[in-house]
């Protein structure tokens, strides 16, 4: 055994003297260009590695630059978002604010051209039942307003004043169960009494059998209520049913929308029909 060991020592003795020789040789022997072999074998060697080292730090770096870059996009695709969303928001401020305008416009021009005095209101709640078709209005009996006062919109006739409080009061839509109108077909003259179904329909009854209505005829209010100022629009005629020259069903669809309403007109001024009634009352 240690004449083995002894012989492999001796081997790699040998083994590092001639690797000793060979680099001794290399750097002393030049290349065709003049440079030492092993300064060339040296340089190659290390110029491979730095060329895989710059591969990769080069490739890191482009990766990290298009993070960076795409964090970058990122940004500024969610600040953009933002400021669309805001300007979304802004540009429904402007149009619901026009909308508004506009219809205060028209209800400025109903209450120039009715020659009435009345109060404008805005609506600040509606009833939660169909049975009972209601809404509440700013205005109460601060302003002036008292029961069964008209109220209207530039559209057509809304209902009545049913309860006024000190700020606010209740109007009972025509198109409520127990709402009702003296009404008149403006082309023949027909007259009859329009009557609320609790939905979006009315209906005109107790209408001779001898007078003219047809579909599409206008109908407004005769006056004779006592509360309703003669002429508003009440609506139109769509659907009428006859049993012999007898009137079944004469259905009318209202002029107002009353679902997109929000400011409306209360009338202040007493109908001649509820002047001559306190008159002769008074009398």
């Amino acid at each position: 055994m240690a004449l083995l060991d002894i012989r492999q020592r001796s081997g790699y003795l040998f083994l590092a003297v001639m690797l000793g020789h060979v680099l001794l040789i290399s750097a002393q022997v030049n290349s065709r260009a003049g440079v030492p072999v092993l300064e060339a074998v040296t340089f190659g060697t290390f110029a491979e590695v730095q060329r895989a080292t710059s591969s990769v730090i080069s490739g890191a770096q482009r990766v990290w630059s298009g993070y960076v870059g795409l964090r970058h996009v990122k940004a500024d695709n969610d600040q953009l978002r933002s400021q669309l969303a805001a300007a979304e928001v802004e540009l429904q401020e402007q149009r619901a604010l026009a909308d508004r305008t506009r219809g205060l416009e028209r209800l400025l021009e109903l209450r120039d051209r009715s020659h009435l005095a009345t109060t404008a209101a805005e609506i600040i709640a509606a009833g939660a039942t169909p049975d009972f078709r209601t809404l509440t209005i700013d205005k109460g009996t601060r302003d002036g307003l008292r029961p069964d006062m008209a109220v209207i919109a530039p559209a057509g006739v809304v209902g009545r004043v049913v309860v006024p409080s000190a700020r606010a009061a209740k109007v009972q839509l025509l198109i409520d169960r127990n709402a009702a109108a003296g009404a008149l077909v403006e082309r023949s003259r027909a007259q009859g009494v329009v009557m609320g179904q609790g939905d979006t329909e009315l209906e005109l009854q107790y209408v001779s059998e001898v007078a003219d209505v047809v579909v599409g005829d206008v109908v407004v209010t005769s006056g004779i209520d006592g509360i309703f100022p003669k002429g508003f629009i009440i609506g139109r005629v769509d659907g009428v049913e006859k049993n012999g020259p007898q009137y079944t069903r004469i259905t009318v669809k209202p002029a107002v929308d009353f679902g997109s309403l929000e400011d409306v007109l209360v009338v202040l001024t007493p109908t001649a029909a509820r002047e001559a009634a306190t008159a002769g009352g008074t009398e």
